[in-house]
């Protein structure tokens, strides 16, 4: 059976200098995602740096959602190491970075920066949103591949072709989750980039957050039957963890697609 070996090192090393690719792909991410909402933007005046907003809610929203909701268990005794990248071992802090983010956390923490930024800069929430929604599948897709050059968010065994294998996990072909979704996400960001070239803010506010959320917590609910459990007790839950997560976003997408002001 054919299948492409992952073997990829999550480091690459430039003199001293080494490079997390997880990290690079992320930061490429807000880069290009960010780049595009200064394009959007900037013709709405406001007075205080919305990227600092942005930055904060994602990590602190994406932090928080992981420690709640995938290993509560082990944070309700180590709140600390929530939003502080260092571990206490043998009494003394170790750092380790942050190594458990949950999108859909990122996605609620985004939003209730922004709510806060729209408040304070006098500007309204939904046109906000709007404009992040645009630019938020681009960065998801590159912290999507990020993921695969970490091995991590692995998915099902399959016989495909195009399966991986990724060697610091098993032997076992697996289905590209990371990739699949890296490609969605870059799809729809095409998709809602042309639509606003040729529609603008036609549509009510909302329109383009309505249509993100859709495409992006549909996409997660269906893709996460053909993906490995990120916790052990997931297994006995009808639906996992990033399902049921999903499963808000969609109502909420779908009531502002469909919202008219």
């Amino acid at each position: 059976m054919t299948c492409i070996i992952w073997n990829i090192p999550q480091n690459i090393q430039i003199g001293s200098f080494s490079i997390h690719l997880y990290g690079l792909f992320f930061a490429l991410g807000l880069l290009f995602g960010g780049l595009t909402v200064y394009e959007l933007i900037k013709n709405l005046k406001v007075k205080q740096n919305y990227f600092i907003y942005a930055f904060v809610g994602i990590l602190f929203g994406a932090r928080f959602a992981h420690c709640l909701f995938y290993e509560p268990e082990y944070y309700f005794v180590h709140p600390l190491e929530i939003f502080l990248p260092f571990v206490i071992e043998n009494g003394k802090p170790v750092f380790k970075g942050f190594y458990g983010l949950a999108s859909h956390g990122g996605v609620a923490g985004l939003m209730i920066a922004l709510w806060l930024f729209a408040r304070r800069n006098k500007v309204l929430t939904l046109q906000i949103y709007d404009i992040f929604a645009i630019a938020l599948p681009l960065a998801g897709g590159f912290i999507r591949l990020g993921n695969l050059m970490n091995s991590e968010i692995i998915g099902t065994p399959t016989n495909l072709p195009w399966a991986f294998v990724f060697p610091s996990i098993d032997a076992i072909p697996r289905h590209p989750a990371q990739l699949y979704e890296a490609i969605w996400y870059f799809l729809l960001f095409v998709v809602m980039f042309v639509l606003y070239k040729k529609i603008g803010f036609k549509h009510q506010f909302g329109f383009y957050t309505g249509i993100g959320l859709i495409g992006i917590a549909v996409f997660r609910f269906f893709i996460e039957f053909i993906k490995e459990n990120q916790a052990n007790f997931e297994s006995s839950l009808p639906l996992n963890m990033g399902q049921l997560l999903s499963i808000p976003f969609v109502i909420a997408g779908v009531i502002l697609v469909f919202n008219e002001q």
